[in-house]
């Protein structure tokens, strides 16, 4: 990336031949890098809807949640781990365990039918995650990261 960006400024216009760079690439590396996982600790329905209850959420993974600089509020790719490949039964949301609205990690998603126990993945987690999460959010703790 370095050796592409170094050609660049090197063919740089006048107005812009003293200006200084400050660049940086970490959502583009690692971005699609990171998965994050959570496990499903609670099914609730509620007026027709299904909530996919986990031991995770914002105050681990608040660029998911739609609350880190995001205008219009998207899912990232997300999947039951626990039946991956298998085919979506259901719609639901999936969200985290803090007592506010906001705290949706995926919202009326179509996935399998999961329960207590089985695992959800959120893909591209891989840049700002738990750096720019609220960890100590209502006393919950911090998220573990590992590098496989």
């Amino acid at each position: 990336m370095g050796a592409l960006l170094s050609d660049q400024f090197d063919h740089l216009p006048d107005i812009l031949s003293q200006t200084q760079f400050c660049i940086e690439l970490g959502r583009y590396l690692v971005g699609e890098a990171g998965v994050y996982l959570a496990e499903v600790i609670d099914r609730k329905e509620s007026h027709g809807e299904v909530f996919l209850v986990t031991d995770g959420g914002m105050h681990h993974q608040l660029a998911a949640s739609g609350n880190f600089g995001t205008v219009v509020r998207r899912n990232y790719p997300a999947a039951i781990a626990t039946k991956f490949g298998a085919e979506p039964e259901e719609v639901s949301s999936i969200v985290g365990c803090l007592c506010t609205p906001l705290d949706r990690l995926s919202d009326k998603g179509h996935f399998p039918r999961a329960d207590v126990g089985d695992l959800v993945a959120i893909f591209c987690a891989g840049a700002y995650g738990a750096s720019a999460s609220p960890a100590a959010f209502l006393g919950q703790g911090p998220a573990l990261e590992m590098l496989v």
